[in-house]
């Protein structure tokens, strides 16, 4: 099968790339300029120069192909950069769309977002928008939505990392957030963490899965984990020990709101609203596809040890 990408050079997107490329596939991925050393060196994978914003270049990435995924989520915005949610996780989203049934490419696979229908927030709102888009098209459809990816970063943003970084390596005591004035649930809210070729294995297997058409699969890890255990398991994996104190949101929320247009500040006011509203899977989208997902444990968590 021949499989038109666009997020293919992001960190989920090279595990996508294996995936497909381990299952026999040929693929054209959208490549900004300058970024043509993040895909592998392969005759399976042909490189589209362009942006998502490139009407012709997505046309291009999509003439002749079976499919078409779309795999662009961004978690902050720089406008100066034109990287905003409404560019990237909508407009760009109905492009490709456009441009895949316009190629005939049938199948599309979106990634989306777990916990996204509150749409309180610019990135929610948008990630919404695509899967109204995706679901009124004329394309044979599936959504995935995935909570919190884990797994080597392959040099890119990556969920633990991010944390041991920001968080678990500062000299400052964790923050284990909570609402309120009282911190009796101080860091209690939970997420389902997702490997990363979990995540990807479910794109590849969906491709041959006619029974995932028309669906929306969430991707959650097999145990939904506190946030304050979270830290504990990156701090463990790391081989260090993290002091935690409640950290309450009344008023770190309005410094996040505020600072969080800086790229140095660790979070955002949406962020941390979507934090504290949690993250898990009310269904195992990974049952349809046979996959059985790996814990978020100390083997699976082994890589940040060796980043040191």
């Amino acid at each position: 099968m021949k499989i038109g990408i666009i997020g293919g050079t992001g960190f989920v997107g090279s595990y996508v790339l294996d995936a497909l490329a381990r299952d026999g596939h040929s693929m054209r991925v959208l490549t900004r300029p300058g970024n043509e050393h993040k895909l592998a060196s392969s005759p399976d994978i042909e490189s589209v120069p362009g942006d998502v914003s490139d009407e012709r270049a997505v046309r291009t990435c999509f003439e002749g192909c079976d499919a078409a995924l779309y795999l662009i989520g961004i978690l902050r915005e720089a406008p100066s950069q034109g990287v905003t949610f409404d560019a990237l996780q909508r407009r760009g989203a109905e492009r490709a769309m456009a441009a895949a049934e316009e190629a005939g490419a049938q199948r599309f696979l979106l990634m989306s977002a777990n916990g996204i229908d509150v749409a309180t927030t610019p990135y929610q709102v948008t990630k919404l928008a695509a899967e109204e888009a995706l679901k009124a098209s004329g394309l044979d459809w599936t959504i995935f939505r995935p909570s919190v990816i884990f797994g080597p970063p392959r040099g890119r943003m990556e969920f633990c990392t991010q944390l041991k970084q920001d968080i678990i390596d500062s000299p400052m005591p964790a923050p284990l957030f909570y609402e309120g004035w009282l911190p009796t649930n101080a860091g209690a809210f939970e997420l389902g963490p997702v490997h990363v070729e979990d995540v990807a294995a479910a794109f590849a297997k969906a491709l041959t899965t006619p029974e995932t058409i028309g669906r929306t699969l969430e991707l959650c890890g097999p145990d939904a984990w506190s946030w304050k255990q979270i830290l504990t398991g990156i701090a463990a994996a790391a081989g260090k020990k993290k002091l935690m104190l409640p950290a309450p949101v009344m008023f770190i929320g309005p410094v996040a709101t505020v600072m969080g247009r800086f790229a140095w500040f660790p979070i955002t006011g949406d962020q941390l609203t979507m934090l504290l509203a949690g993250n898990t899977c009310a269904e195992n989208g990974f049952s349809p596809l046979g996959i059985i997902p790996r814990p978020f444990d100390a083997d699976s968590l082994a890589y940040l040890g060796r980043e040191g």
